[in-house]
This record gives C-alpha cells, structure tokens and sequence, in this order.
C-alpha cells in the first residue's frame, strides 16, 4: 500500500505517512508494484534479435551465392582489352565474410530465442553481440543501443538473473 501523495509505504491502519507526514483518509488503496525495466522491455528485444537475425542470415546466403556464382570466373566480365586485374581474392573473401554473417545470424537466432526463455546465459551472449551489431548502420547500431539500454547496467543485470529460471528455482 502507498501514500497518494509521495507513493511512500503505508501499513495498514497508519493514520499518517512515514515519509511525507500526510493524513491518511479513508482506507488505503493497494498499488500493484510496477514490473522492471528489463521485465517490460525483454520480450521486444528477444523478438528484435529473432527478427534482425533473419535478416542476417538472408543477406548472408546471398553473399555467399553471389560469391560462388558471380565472382567465380570474374575475368569473364572485363573487357578483353582491361588490363589483368588480381580479382581471385574476391571470392574466397566474400565467402568467409558471408559464412560469418550467418554463423552471426544462427547465433542471434538462439540467443534471442533463449533470451525470450530467460536463460542466464543469454544477457551475456545478446550484450556480445550488441556490441557487433553497433557497425550495421542503421538497423544493428539501433539494435545495439535499445539492447545495451536495457541489459548492461547492474540494476538491469540483478533484475534480469532474479528473473532466470535457475534462479527462480
């Protein structure tokens, strides 16, 4: 129960608030206690990452298909007369960054899946790759610092483990 005046704690039968001195009239009123930030705002962000790692895992099949397919004889595409460019590097290149990009992507994938089951793992794992993210202008930089909003500070860290099942049981 809470003052109307300061939201102080009211015992029941107390004539005057503890903390701000007011009168208390009439019978006190019962405020449910509000949920934590990281409460209110974990579901969004576990969908968030569920989401921006599809997006990730298309734009890395993508790449890796156009790696094997356009860059695999990129001779054929210069002019007969262009002077003999080293463009080998390329495919092999955009292979491993494409390969990359879905292993980011089946890693955001459980991540966001297991953050939306509260495991205690997945704070940490989803902070990690926030930080990754901040490079993927506009949508992983958003991303990034909604995620670092609501999971990096410490209250955010003892609300998130009261809130895992290991600690729960």
């Amino acid at each position: 129960m809470f003052c109307d005046a300061c939201d102080g704690t009211v015992q029941a039968g107390q004539a005057y608030c503890s903390k701000c001195g007011k009168q208390i009239k009439g019978p006190v009123a019962y405020m449910p206690q509000r949920p934590g930030r990281v409460n209110s705002h974990l579901q969004l962000l576990g969908l968030l990452w569920l989401a921006i790692s599809a997006f990730n895992l298309v734009a890395g099949v993508v790449l890796y298909v156009l790696a094997n397919t356009l860059f695999a004889h990129p001779q054929q595409f210069l002019p007969p007369d262009a002077p003999n460019m080293p463009l080998a590097f390329l495919r092999p290149l955009l292979s491993v960054v494409a390969i990359l990009v879905v292993a980011k992507a089946g890693v955001g994938f459980v991540a966001g899946w297991r953050l939306l089951q509260r495991d205690s793992w997945a704070r940490i794992v989803v902070l990690v790759l926030a930080f990754i993210s901040l490079f993927h202008i506009p949508f992983g930089t958003a991303l990034g610092v909604y995620t670092m909003w609501v999971l990096l500070p410490s209250e955010s860290q003892q609300e998130y483990d009261a809130m895992t099942p290991a600690h729960a049981a």
